[in-house]
């Protein structure tokens, strides 16, 4: 029998969540996605170090004030998602300033700036996913990107009524979080939960099953898993974005993996009429687990980048030895 990765990618698209690029190239994924924090964390190991005296070297010729920083973050991204994709054969997610959650207009400024970094480098904009927060503002960013040929990724995903409202955008991905679900589930009800009773899974499950029932192309992306089980229980979702880790552990484990999501029978139904924006933020709003997961995951990403500006800000190119 095959080892579990090796049957779950037979019916679902696996992508690597992390931004250590020898770890990806290890695990041989279709797509890669990043975040502030897995940025950080690899721009802090040596063999990294050429990224980040690139990008600091690069935004000082940019600016001669305190903006340099923020070009140079821009360019640390561009300059990982670049190496990324000579290891992957499909796209890289790239994320926006966690700042800009808000900020329609910011927020199609920065992913068009981007999308210009990476044209610059031979990145063609095909390769790439602008990763931006699924609140109302960063949903309607992600509707006008997509008409400007710029795909976008739409993340922490908490709640049908964020992916209802990402689909009826034209979203082309979303990125449901599962982990952070059961975290906060796990939290709540001090119950402990197995892959079935999941109240992640079971998150994911009814957003791909509503997008199948009517007919949306955007595509579902399980994202921040906290144990193979979880994986296991979305085979079929479209995609499965999942830590090295995980991934390796799948890889050496056998066992029957069935295919728990397959799209229904027949031609879809038609779709309700589009949420407005008073029934977003109402919905979003009336689930306690969305709204607190949403606002701090997007504390969290802010935190993590303001650490990763700090680094840059005060980072030393090593010296040559003599």
């Amino acid at each position: 029998m095959d080892d579990k990765l090796s049957q779950i990618r037979r019916h679902t698209v696996i992508v690597a969540d992390s931004g250590d690029i020898e770890s990806i190239r290890a695990v041989e994924p279709q797509d890669c996605t990043t975040n502030p924090s897995l940025i950080l964390r690899a721009a802090k190991m040596p063999a990294y170090e050429e990224y980040v005296s690139d990008a600091v070297a690069w935004a000082k010729r940019q600016a001669d004030d305190d903006t340099w920083v923020d070009h140079a973050l821009d360019r640390l991204a561009v300059n990982f998602g670049t190496e990324l994709t000579r290891i992957v054969p499909g796209v890289v997610s790239t994320e926006v300033d966690a700042r800009l959650s808000f900020d329609t207009e910011g927020t199609i400024a920065k992913a068009e700036r981007l999308i210009k970094l990476y044209e610059e480098v031979g990145v063609g904009r095909e390769r790439i996913l602008i990763k931006v927060a699924a609140t109302w503002e960063g949903i309607r960013a992600a509707e006008v990107l997509e008409k400007r040929g710029i795909h976008c990724n739409l993340t922490l995903i908490f709640s049908l009524a964020q992916a209802i409202a990402c689909a009826e955008a034209g979203a082309f991905l979303i990125s449901p979080f599962v982990g952070r679900i059961l975290d906060w589930y796990t939290k709540s009800t001090g119950k402990t939960y197995d892959a079935d009773s999941d109240p992640g899974v079971q998150s994911v499950t009814e957003i791909y099953n509503y997008y199948r029932k009517y007919g949306y192309q955007t595509v579902v992306m399980g994202a921040s898993f906290r144990n193979t089980g979880e994986v296991e229980a979305l085979n079929g979702c479209d995609r499965l974005t999942v830590g090295p880790n995980l991934l390796g552990d799948l890889a050496s484990e056998t066992g029957d993996v069935p295919v728990r999501l397959t799209p229904p029978d027949g031609p879809p139904e038609t779709p309700p009429a589009p949420l407005t924006e008073e029934e977003f933020r109402w919905r979003l709003n009336s689930d306690a687990m969305a709204t607190e997961k949403l606002a701090e995951g997007i504390r969290l990403f802010h935190r993590d980048a303001e650490q990763l500006r700090e680094f840059v800000r005060t980072h030393k190119a090593p010296q040559a030895v003599a």
